[in-house]
């Protein structure tokens, strides 16, 4: 199959509530430092959004006031029409999955992934299975009695991925999974990412400092700049599904790479410090 955009990006958008609505919402914190000016935003469900940027524009703020763990300073979000806290009851629910793979040093593989599950009291019998599922998906099946150190850091964040799966999400936000790993690992869970994505009709929300990573995972790239941290320009990745190495080195994937590339310039240059980091 080598459609642009999941079966739900198909149907208009008239037919489909939106995922994920950002009205006006912005974060100071109590020391007076404005983190982010009032933002809008929609994502649309089946949609994978980057959000890029440099250090201290708001990606990661953004992402945690969607995932309602940090509030806002004004402004309001909405999950599916539903503000944050309320999500669940429209059948739905969200995962995080964090920078570090944050996983419990003394419990193996099988524990860390169920850990959603055993604090929502889920009972063993109906959590194993689930955990399992997660496990296959991310292929670790055979490491579920492994310990995190006895895993590479490719693999533990295979695990922490796999924990944020298990509660079957609709709604994946990723706050720069990948960002301490070697290229050619980083590459590969990047397509296994997209294959999961399309594989479970999931909405993923993304954060990373890498154009080549926003161009090659994206349907939408949100663009932003620090100092205040705002949104200055959004790009549509109108590429077909799968993506594979090939793309990678296409005169496609260069186009979209420098048009990044020329938006973070010039958010740049309207930056009073004049510098990307």
């Amino acid at each position: 199959m080598n459609s642009r955009l999941p079966e739900t990006m198909a149907q208009s958008a008239a037919d489909v509530i939106p995922a994920v609505e950002v009205l006006s919402a912005e974060k100071t914190y109590p020391n007076g430092t404005r983190a982010l000016l009032p933002v809008d935003l929609t994502v649309r469900e089946g949609e994978f959004v980057t959000l890029l940027g440099p250090s201290g524009c708001g990606k990661s703020t953004l992402l945690k006031m969607v995932a309602g763990l940090l509030p806002p300073s004004d402004g309001r979000l909405l999950l599916w029409r539903k503000p944050v806290e309320q999500a669940e009851s429209s059948g739905h629910r969200l995962s995080f999955v964090f920078q570090e793979a944050t996983l419990m040093p003394w419990a193996r593989v099988m524990a860390n992934v169920r850990l959603p599950l055993d604090l929502a009291g889920v009972p063993r019998e109906q959590s194993e299975p689930r955990v399992r599922t997660a496990l296959k998906l991310v292929g670790l099946e055979k490491f579920e009695h492994a310990l995190p150190r006895e895993l590479s850091g490719g693999m533990q964040m295979r695990v922490s991925i796999a924990r944020g799966l298990v509660t079957e999400p609709t709604l994946l936000l990723m706050d720069e999974p990948f960002g301490a790993l070697d290229e050619i690992t980083r590459n590969r869970l990047d397509s296994d990412l997209l294959e999961l994505w399309r594989g479970r009709g999931l909405t993923v929300m993304f954060v990373t400092h890498s154009i080549y990573e926003a161009v090659y995972l994206s349907t939408r790239v949100i663009v932003m700049a620090a100092r205040p941290g705002r949104i200055v320009e959004q790009v549509e990745i109108a590429e077909p599904y799968p993506r594979g190495p090939d793309f990678r080195v296409s005169t496609e994937f260069s186009r979209y790479a420098k048009q990044l590339q020329d938006c973070l310039l010039r958010a740049s240059a309207e930056d009073p410090d004049g510098a990307l980091a």
